[in-house]
């Protein structure tokens, strides 16, 4: 147990910089949208394609993994919104709670923190989970969020629009771009993979002080007060419930003899393990989701991950 807390202690304690850092206003609250661009734009498509150009195509295309992984995401929404749905809790903010609860953060933070714990290997499955959730997941609960009698445009626009958005967004195409180079074997030439490896190194520690300056951000601008009973369910079901639902549905599927191997299982159970994905955060802002318990959902599931997903990889490297 302590070789792994040593090796995630590192990743958390990045995440603790970031939120310190702009809490005590050392970083000004106008700078982090520029760092969140910087990873998401530059550094974070330029690890993935590198992970995706380095990794065989059967493990970044692995269909029953694919299936499995959107079978407990499905899963994880579903449940997450019948439990919500309520008087107090109408479709948009079921949809989005839905979403912190099945939605890992699996770019900023996951890839880099498996692959330092079980290798490079770890690469391909925790990027087909990302092609997932932003793709299926994210344009899922989108949909969903739309349903309110009230909403003028409906869930077919919504629907859309998210899509739209997944192709706006690069990590998709750079993770559809290593995936050639891995097919055909092919690589830039020597200078511009060079620059492609200085932003691929520089992704993870950005992006991990960016989660904490985001998270910080999120909770700095919160206003109303939020009953704990309306997030830390949520944040329980992201860290316990979501790895359970894919341990079963995985381990039931490799038993019925689908080609699933236990190193792939294990790689998406500890993603599903991973705190909620901070940019939902900002996609609910955007689409005027109660944004104060989204962001106490994301916060507190990654205060606790230190000890849960340390916990998880224990039990399953163990």
């Amino acid at each position: 147990m302590l070789q792994i807390l040593l090796v995630t202690f590192p990743f958390f304690a990045l995440v603790l910089c970031g939120y310190g850092a702009a809490r005590r206003g050392l970083l000004p609250q106008a700078a982090i949208p520029g760092l969140n661009t910087f990873v998401l734009y530059f550094a974070l498509p330029c690890m993935l394609y590198r992970f995706g150009a380095n990794t065989p195509l059967a493990q970044l295309l692995n269909p029953a993994l694919f299936v499995v992984y959107l079978m407990c995401a499905l899963t994880m929404v579903a449940f997450a919104v019948a439990v919500t749905l309520g008087p107090r809790i109408n479709w948009n903010n079921a949809a989005f709670g839905a979403l912190v609860a099945a939605f890992p953060n699996t770019g900023f933070m996951g890839v880099p923190l498996l692959v330092a714990l079980l290798g490079t290997q770890a690469a391909g499955p925790a990027i087909m989970t990302i092609v997932v959730d932003l793709v299926m997941t994210s344009s899922l609960c989108i949909a969903l969020s739309r349903l309110d009698a009230a909403d003028k445009h409906g869930a077919s626009t919504a629907l859309r629009n998210a899509l739209r958005g997944v192709l706006g967004n690069p990590m998709p195409w750079a993770i559809a771009l290593g995936a050639l180079s891995s097919l055909l074997g092919w690589q830039p030439v020597q200078p511009v993979m060079q620059t492609l490896g200085l932003l691929a190194d520089a992704a993870s520690p950005v992006a991990l002080f960016t989660i904490g300056a985001v998270l910080a951000r999120s909770h700095m601008t919160v206003t109303e007060a939020t009953p704990a009973m309306d997030y830390v369910p949520l944040a329980l079901m992201k860290l316990v419930l979501h790895p359970l639902v894919v341990l079963l549905v995985g381990s039931s599927a490799i038993a019925l003899g689908a080609p699933l191997d236990t190193f792939s299982l294990t790689v998406i159970v500890l993603v599903a393990a991973l705190p909620s994905a901070s940019n939902v955060s900002l996609l609910a802002e955007r689409f005027g989701a109660n944004n104060g318990r989204i962001a106490r959902i994301i916060l507190l599931s990654t205060l606790l991950a230190f000890f849960s997903f340390s916990g998880v990889v224990h039990l399953m490297t163990h």
